[in-house]
């Protein structure tokens, strides 16, 4: 959950900085508001690629209900923002999960993901999935929805990329809704752009709940807001600085 394109083309955007971006993550159920995690997104600049990561925790109220330690991490070529390696490490409950997948590129634009999918007390899986055109995986797709030039696009206009998340490959499908203004925790107030995920398997199963997503509307693009849906209530992730 802390985790999750257009043919409008991207924004002319200047390369992405060092930058680190810290998050409250918000547990929501009628009138409950309570910090129940923190999340922080870091991004450096290593010569030709970018290394991205999302870590993220579950505060000590939360620990003792459902623990989460949750690490995703990327490389990222900046000559396109070609994904190149992605890993998984989740500690969330009991479970302890390790996923790595490498990327294979191959002629007429073919990417072969190879993932390494490992659970505890089992044997590893090992998963080839292919595909064609744009794909990215769960953290870096952020980056390269963060270049896009919003001003260009309609209202509720949707397209879709491949996503590989561990051992499976899932069809995401993004909608623009538009521009809105929205309230951070410290009572700010920012112009963003409001975008919509939804994640299917082989484009029509449904594999999770839509996760909705508010981008800031300066030449920054920093993710300020993302809201899912819970079996009880909801979780809000929020910038803060």
């Amino acid at each position: 959950m802390f985790v999750a394109l257009f043919v409008c083309g991207v924004a002319k955007s200047a390369p992405f900085h060092n930058e680190r971006l810290s998050y409250q993550i918000i547990y929501h159920w009628g009138i409950i508001w309570k910090h129940a995690a923190s999340a922080t997104l870091t991004l450096t600049n290593i010569d030709a690629n970018y290394e991205a990561q999302l870590a993220a925790r579950t505060v000590s109220w939360a620990d003792r209900i459902f623990k989460v330690r949750d690490t995703l991490s990327c490389r990222i070529g900046k000559d396109g923002l070609r994904p190149l390696r992605y890993v998984k490490s989740a500690h969330e409950g009991k479970g302890i999960v390790h996923d790595t997948v490498k990327y294979v590129y191959g002629r007429g634009g073919e990417i072969v993901a190879q993932c390494v999918h490992h659970r505890s007390g089992r044997e590893p899986q090992h998963v080839e999935l292919r595909s064609n055109g744009r794909y990215f995986d769960m953290l870096s797709v952020f980056y390269y929805v963060r270049t896009l030039d919003f001003s260009r696009m309609r209202p509720d206009e949707v397209s879709a990329i491949t996503v590989f998340s561990g051992r499976r490959k899932e069809t995401l499908n993004i909608k623009y809704v538009g521009l809105e203004e929205i309230e951070l925790r410290d009572k700010s107030r920012h112009k963003a752009y409001h975008v919509k995920f939804s994640f299917t398997q082989d484009g029509r199963t449904k594999s999770s709940d839509d996760l909705d997503t508010w981008i800031s509307a300066d030449t920054s693009r920093i993710p300020l807001m993302l809201c899912g849906k819970l079996p009880i209530g909801e979780v809000r992730c929020y910038y803060v600085k």
